[in-house]
């Protein structure tokens, strides 16, 4: 009788606990208006300056000239800042745990579509930390069978990710991109990129497989900074065959990894632009890879978890109001997003694994 009552006890509890995330996250929203002025001045970010209306106007009535509304072609979504790895550069650090609950998430997504977004990478954070995965995973799995979105793409360390997720999730996914930054794990310790005894680059090497054994593309990020500059990885990148290297220059954001409230200290990893184009140059043989300068990284349309998009051209994170307050079109004239140069550096490319040729 006990066994048969423990089933339906946790079924209703779960349910209690998602409806209760539902009514606390809207209570917050009907709360902050009379708390305090948007955007909410999360830790470490500055406030932005009240938007000038006539500015938003005049840049809206230039883009009418154009012929276009300014679209959100390409969104990294930030839903998460909770992390299990500590990487000593990173700019995107773990100062609230808050996630917007699903169906929020989702109604924002939606919006982004009709705006006219065709990729959504979401990452972190570490995407797979809440609930396990299952929460990007039902996201992932809503972009592509709900929204018919071209491209859905994850970023991940990938020490969370299981083969089940991939049994259950990886058919709605094109690309899954893994970050590691070196393949001696010694300088993986180093750099933060590591948790207690598991191997970092024997996790990618098996990530990479299953990949494979699930059709879903393949990609490695790569942050160069000064533990792993005179790294060679050549053979490494070759063997794994990844249809993209992205290789990224260690960035400076004011409040995440420098300055007053960081919680980060990013000085010991810089290197100069001359030390970045050095291992340009030494992997230039390398037919997938593709580098990225720090300006463009803060040209990207960046998504945080209050859905409020992300202004970083100056350095820092400023954040728009929300979408789910005053819709995408409003709330993208303060991202600092760049569609003409989005476009020229080559920002859209082969990214649905539909049009993709690829040896499984």
């Amino acid at each position: 009788m006990h066994m048969a009552v423990l089933p339906l006890a946790r079924a209703l509890l779960a349910v209690l606990c998602v409806r209760l995330s539902a009514l606390c996250w809207s209570l917050v929203r009907l709360a902050l208006p009379l708390l305090l002025p948007l955007p909410l001045p999360l830790p470490g970010w500055r406030q932005l300056s009240a938007p000038d209306p006539s500015a938003a106007v005049g840049r809206q009535q230039e883009r009418q000239r154009d012929g276009a509304a300014l679209k959100p072609m390409s969104v990294n979504y930030h839903f998460t800042r909770q992390c299990n790895y500590k990487c000593g550069f990173c700019f995107h650090t773990a100062k609230t745990s808050f996630v917007l609950p699903l169906e929020e998430a989702k109604r924002g997504l939606a919006m982004l579509k009709e705006a006219g977004m065709e990729k959504i990478n979401f990452s972190g954070g570490e995407p797979f930390l809440q609930d396990r995965g299952e929460f990007v995973g039902k996201l992932v799995q809503f972009c592509k069978q709900d929204l018919k979105l071209p491209s859905v793409s994850i970023v991940s360390n990938g020490s969370m990710i299981r083969e089940h997720w991939f049994k259950k999730y990886g058919e709605y996914l094109d690309i899954l991109a893994i970050s590691c930054d070196s393949f001696d794990e010694e300088v993986n310790v180093l750099i933060g990129r590591s948790q207690g005894k598991k191997n970092h680059v024997e996790k990618l090497h098996k990530l990479r497989q299953w990949c494979r054994d699930y059709a879903v593309a393949f990609k490695i990020n790569s942050v160069i900074n000064r533990f792993n500059i005179e790294e060679d990885m050549n053979e490494q990148i070759k063997a794994l065959n990844p249809v993209r290297w992205k290789v990224f220059q260690c960035l400076i954001i004011e409040g995440e990894n420098c300055g007053e409230d960081a919680l980060r200290e990013v000085d010991k990893f810089l290197i100069s632009d001359d030390d970045f184009k050095r291992f340009l140059d030494r992997h230039k043989e390398v037919s997938c890879l593709v580098p990225e300068s720090n300006q463009e990284v803060k040209l990207k349309l960046a998504l945080h978890s209050f859905m409020r998009f992300l202004n970083c051209t100056n350095g820092r994170k400023e954040p728009s109001k929300s979408i789910l307050d005053v819709g995408v079109e409003e709330a993208i004239q303060y991202s600092g997003f760049d569609e003409k140069m989005f476009l020229k550096r080559g920002g859209k490319y082969v990214w649905s694994k539909a049009d993709m040729k690829l040896d499984w």
